[in-house]
């Protein structure tokens, strides 16, 4: 996929390489690729287009000696309701997709009753994520929607859907793969507390919450599977689950966050399911405007806490 405007975005949140360029990320190399040494797997790739169904873990209690990559839900002895949460929702992606103004790629994330848990905010209510091109927009919906959230803001304007082969952007992990016998290619990272240095370790364990840094992480299924409902597709490996850290204090108290699919498939996304929800949900207006989903960023600064927000949370504009 192909991304990029004339203009210098204004908001854009460390990624390090899989949602914008590596320029805004302080990777350990300028590209923020890895390289994969010997017996390590070649790297899986996403089908050009797909639609979804996972299961979200808001883990938030007995983590630290529980690390995922999870095989379903979170390993026993964590209860359900007691030490993590469960919740649903759907991703759709098409990198076929084309905009009027030459945008390339887009993406779908939709979270029901319980939204993605990165935010210093309550996070029960039903959300979704919709990236056309570079653009990302976060919707919410009449049923629940919070009060002083609009229906739809602008998220970021340097945020694309992953490319199909995102997964180079991550070091392979032998340890998150082990933990589930090799079942999965586990590829993971910690970020480092210091908004400006590269990554710190390599790995969903040890658990590194207490010291402030983030964790990155997705699985493949290891083994080459035929697609659920395109026969004629040859065989690729599935995505298995993307697991991260959320904003751990309350609210939304998530330390440790794992998306696991249940339903995988090469289904077209419907349009107006998705994508066209943007312009719906916009009213005529062009531009949504700028969200402020990391809320009271002084209170977040004050709890030392770690957030996705970045060097977006540290200093505003990311140049």
């Amino acid at each position: 996929m192909k991304y990029g405007s004339s203009t210098e975005p204004k908001v854009v949140y460390p990624t390090y390489g899989v949602h914008n360029p590596p320029r805004f990320s302080p990777c350990e190399c300028s590209d923020c690729l890895y390289s994969r040494g010997p017996g390590e797997p070649s790297d899986p790739l996403y089908p050009l287009y797909w639609s979804a169904k996972w299961t979200m873990y808001r883990v938030f209690n007995n983590y630290a000696d529980h690390s995922p990559p999870y095989d379903g839900k979170p390993p026993s002895p964590l209860k359900d309701g007691v030490d993590y949460q469960t919740s649903y929702g759907a991703t759709y992606y098409d990198s076929t997709w084309r905009g009027p103004n030459g945008e390339e790629g887009a993406m779908m994330e939709h979270y029901e009753e319980w939204s993605l848990p990165i935010f210093p905010i309550d996070n029960h209510f039903t959300s979704s994520f919709i990236s056309l091109g570079d653009a990302a927009y976060f919707l919410t919906y009449d049923k629940d929607r919070p009060k002083g959230i609009p229906p739809i803001c602008l998220f970021s304007d340097l945020n694309h859907p992953p490319c199909r082969d995102f997964i180079k952007h991550l070091p392979y992990s032998p340890g998150d793969s082990q933990r589930l016998g090799a079942r999965v290619q586990g590829y993971s990272f910690w970020t480092n507390p210091a908004p400006d240095k590269p990554p710190i370790q390599t790995g969903a364990s040890p658990d590194r919450t207490a010291d402030r840094a983030i964790l990155f992480g997705y699985a493949f299924k290891s083994v080459w599977e035929p697609d659920a409902v395109d026969k004629s597709a040859a065989p690729y490996r599935h995505p298995h689950s993307f697991y991260f850290s959320g904003y751990p204090p309350t609210p939304p108290n998530a330390p440790i966050v794992s998306q696991n699919y249940t339903e995988f498939a090469m289904i077209r996304p419907d349009p107006a399911e998705t994508w066209d929800l943007v312009a719906k949900f916009s009213g005529g207006k062009e531009i949504p405007s700028a969200c402020n989903l990391f809320g009271s960023q002084s209170a977040a600064l004050e709890n030392q806490a770690p957030t996705w927000a970045g060097k977006n949370l540290q200093g505003g504009e990311v140049r």
